[in-house]
């Protein structure tokens, strides 16, 4: 707990911070709540407030950006649509499956950015259904013919503030991957092309999930005039293809942030954002259960890899179950051993939305989530040498288990994600899905 002299302190610095910062409010009703989320926001950063604010929309040159990819707005215009485009799907392994699937399909927004299943399936899968959740596999196909997730889909929710992708990291050829070079083969050979996370994720994504397109479909589309805005100056043959196609999406992905959150208007100086629940919530997750430790900065994720116990993707409703070659996360692709069972720290923002957790979607809600990391018992049976030390029980009684729980469902929630989701799509197709159970769940024609 704080002295009185660092509360006064911290109520100090607050008012400074707030008379001095872009605000959603022109009243503050300042409480000790606030003043106290603002000592400890300051004990984790020295920047306090700013070092966990998103920038608003359209504020692209406030975001982190690959330097050999800058967003701009006619990128972010093109990669929003081809995106969502069910016409990509031009790849697939059956005639059935044509055209009716789209990066949307397992990260979508009504899911937090993720899928609304515990396995994203592309070609191959049925229906939306509400959030995403759809019906599963198609019965015509099998398992050597749909395109599942072997792996949880992350979610792109502000996927700008990570360097390294995926949740063992493999894609980037900067930040925690410099020096990984020789594991560069098979998918991550892509890394070779030098860009960031995002960018080569988008890329290898549009390879692996059956994805491509025509000089004749781009131009039926009207595709091809936002690709030579997007990219003046390089040549059509080189245009319509899935290095600049993925790097259209990796800009407009790199916009989707949760900055309408409540969290985020209290940072911005509207203490009203933040019900007092909320913000007790805040305080125990900046505190005492210093949840900041592994989720910090603008995103609440930490360009870092963790092993907490979780367990795998498996079970009698996934298919291709393979948890041999993704349950050793961030080790089975650096090959070292003390990588062994770490996954990538994920961010926080919307999952009231995301109806699975963790890498194998082995936690249903915020609230189990919360118990789990309460009571710190491991799920998998790992050796418990690499078990993360900050992974412990933190002694949370019920009331404050409800109040951190509060701050991560509500206060961390950003209603107004559809504002990231296009109106149509060129080809006018359903989107995200265009199978027929999709069609009929979505109401397309």
């Amino acid at each position: 707990m704080e002295t009185g002299l660092l509360k006064v302190t911290s109520y100090l610095l607050f008012v400074l911070i707030i008379t001095s910062c872009e605000s959603d409010s022109n009243e503050f009703d300042v409480s000790p709540l606030d003043a106290e989320i603002d000592g400890l926001l300051l004990q984790a950063n020295p920047e306090g407030r700013d070092a966990f604010l998103l920038p608003g929309d359209n504020k692209y040159d406030q975001l982190p950006q690959d330097p050999k990819n800058p967003i701009t707005s006619e990128k972010v215009a093109l990669g929003k649509m081809l995106f969502h485009e069910t016409a990509l799907g031009n790849a697939s392994m059956r005639l059935q499956g044509a055209r009716t699937y789209s990066c949307a399909s397992c990260h979508n927004a009504k899911s937090a950015m993720q899928s609304g299943r515990r396995q994203g399936i592309a070609e191959g899968g049925e229906g939306f259904g509400v959030s995403g959740e759809g019906r599963g596999m198609n019965p015509e196909y099998d398992e050597t013919t749909v395109d599942v997730q072997p792996i949880r889909a992350p979610s792109t929710l502000n996927v700008a503030y990570q360097k390294n992708v995926l949740w063992n990291g493999m894609f980037g050829a900067t930040g925690l991957n410099e020096g990984t070079e020789s594991k560069w083969i098979g998918d991550a050979a892509v890394n070779r092309l030098g860009f960031e996370g995002a960018e080569s994720q988008a890329i290898k994504g549009l390879e692996v999930h059956r994805m491509s397109a025509s000089m004749d479909m781009m131009t039926e589309f009207g595709y091809i005039d936002m690709l030579r805005e997007a990219f003046p100056g390089v040549e059509d043959d080189t245009l319509v293809s899935r290095t600049y196609m993925g790097l259209a999406i990796a800009a407009y992905v790199r916009t989707i942030t949760s900055s309408d959150a409540p969290f985020q208007k209290w940072l911005r100086g509207n203490s009203a954002a933040l019900t007092d629940q909320e913000k007790r919530g805040a305080i125990l997750f900046f505190g005492t259960a210093n949840c900041v430790a592994c989720h910090t900065g603008p995103g609440l994720n930490k360009m870092d890899f963790a092993a907490v116990g979780m367990a795998d993707l498996d079970g009698t409703d996934i298919i291709n179950a393979d948890p041999v070659n993704t349950s050793l996360g961030r080790g089975g692709f650096t090959g070292r051993t003390e990588d062994n069972y770490k996954f990538k720290i994920p961010q926080l923002y919307n999952l009231k939305d995301a109806p699975f957790l963790g890498h194998g979607s082995s936690i249903y809600s915020l609230e189990d989530i919360v118990k789990y990391f309460n009571e710190a018992i491991p799920q998998n049976d790992i050796p418990s040498e690499f078990i993360d030390p900050l992974f412990r029980p933190l002694g949370l009684d019920q009331s404050e288990v409800e109040n951190l729980t509060a701050f991560l469902k509500q206060g961390l929630y950003d209603p107004n994600l559809t504002r990231y989701i296009p109106d149509e799509v060129l080809s006018n197709s359903c989107f995200p899905n265009a199978d027929e159970v999709s069609k009929a769940d979505l109401g397309c024609n």
